[in-house]
């Protein structure tokens, strides 16, 4: 998921952050219970995992575990460090963390933290994900693994139908995806919408739109974004990511945006009231958005493709920290949360995309369609192409410096900086995070 801001940015309204923020630091791993009592389990989130369903169900079948989740809702920008806070005391952290891709770098450097899921039977799953998400959650000797893989983010648009048809344009998903094979065509499109005055911007927020054409340019190209794969920082040297902020630059200039920070209270609001026609849609923001927008949006939105060629943004892993009292039970329901059962069950809750195989194949993703947004066969447009996603590298410090650079896109944005004063404060900004 994703990521959030799950790269996965993905972190969706912050109505629970406070439940998150405000837990003492007592994880599940601080439950007393005898040996033989109930053992409480909890599970540190982040955005919508989709997992209530699943919970009930394992607790079903394993009466001795109480499931407690914690932080649905919740920014990553705000859970992250808390959870990096839990791990460096040894205490305060779930018996089952969920890490988010662009973070799982920085995690992995320090891999005493957490239980090595090879030593618990893990390796016989290898066959159960993506080979490149199975190889992400090792450490770079490959003799640990630190989280097993929840979801991928393939990429599409979603639109509002009723909006397109105020301004004149198709609402057909396949004539909308037609609209814009290029970014190029996205602008025009946007910018055929905004002269019709429908009192709605074209899209949310330039922040989106540029982290879905970095890691889209990122995945054709180089492989990576703000590092290399040797950990050099490279955001003014890796081509992928000034041509993304070019890009973002001329939606900017072509006054298409609704300005609205995203995961911001101003953000959810714009999607209640209708402000804004299209956003960047990872397969987990389909949740993100039925949630935001409320039950009154169904129907109005669809999904298309997304202009340029498909590309990868977030999805997460579960870990198990060593802190925790209950390390057997929580490596347990991790392989359950993560296992094609556990992924399909989560896709058909709220939308993060599969990373099994298995999952990806089965009849329940490949015909799947979703109400909310019009019947839109969410297995054909998202699954279809999992299998062939280009991840893309993320550093050590990928968070921090990719909040550095947004934020950069968000003062142009805002009117504050010229693109030229802004890609400037990118890369100086982005240089001391990466050096803290």
């Amino acid at each position: 998921m994703v990521t959030f801001t799950r790269r996965r940015l993905a972190a969706v309204a912050l109505v629970a952050t406070t439940a998150l923020l405000g837990a003492t630091a007592c994880g599940g791993g601080d439950d007393e219970a005898a040996a033989d009592g109930p053992v409480t389990l909890t599970v540190d989130v982040f955005g919508q995992f989709g997992y209530d369903e699943l919970y009930k169900e394992y607790m079903a079948s394993h009466p001795n575990v109480k499931i407690v989740e914690r932080g649905t809702g919740s920014n990553l920008d705000e859970y992250s460090p808390k959870l990096t806070q839990w791990l460096a005391a040894g205490k305060g952290a779930g018996d089952i963390v969920a890490i988010e891709e662009g973070l799982l770098v920085e995690y992995k450097a320090n891999p005493q933290n957490f239980v090595n899921l090879l030593d618990h039977g893990a390796a016989d799953l290898k066959g159960n994900f993506l080979d490149w998400k199975w190889n992400q959650g090792l450490t770079a000797d490959g003799k640990q693994l630190i989280g097993l893989g929840t979801d991928v983010g393939g990429m599409a648009m979603c639109y509002r139908k009723d909006l397109f048809a105020k301004a004149g344009l198709p609402t057909d998903r396949e004539a909308v995806s037609k609209l814009w094979p290029t970014w190029a065509d996205y602008i025009k499109v946007g910018e055929q919408f905004k002269a019709k005055n429908t009192g709605a911007s074209f899209l949310d927020a330039a922040t989106n739109t540029f982290n879905t054409i970095l890691l889209q340019t990122a995945g054709n190209t180089t492989g990576y974004s703000y590092y290399d794969t040797s950990n050099n920082l490279v955001v003014d040297s890796n081509p992928a990511v000034k041509q993304a902020y070019d890009t973002t630059m001329d939606i900017i200039d072509s006054g298409l945006s609704g300005k609205y920070g995203s995961w911001s209270e101003e953000w959810v609001s714009a999607f209640k009231q209708s402000k804004f026609a299209t956003i960047a849609c990872p397969a987990w923001m389909t949740g993100v958005i039925e949630g935001n927008a409320g039950p009154g949006a169904k129907g109005k939105w669809d999904i298309a493709q997304v202009p340029g060629n498909g590309g990868n943004w977030g999805g997460s892993f579960l870990a198990v920290p060593k802190q925790g009292k209950h390390q057997a039970e929580a490596i347990e329901l991790a392989k359950f949360l993560t296992s094609a059962k556990g992924q399909i069950g989560a896709f058909k809750a709220k939308g993060p995309l599969p990373s099994s195989p298995q999952a990806l194949a089965d009849p329940a993703i490949v015909d799947s369609t979703n109400a909310y947004f019009s019947a839109a066969p969410v297995g054909k447009i998202f699954a279809e192409g999992a299998k062939g996603l280009k991840p893309v590298y993320m550093g050590p410090k990928n968070q921090a410096v990719r909040t550095e650079v947004e934020n950069a896109v968000r003062t142009v944005e805002l009117g504050k900086r010229s693109p030229e004063q802004g890609w400037t404060d990118a890369v100086g900004n982005a240089k001391k995070a990466a050096a803290k």
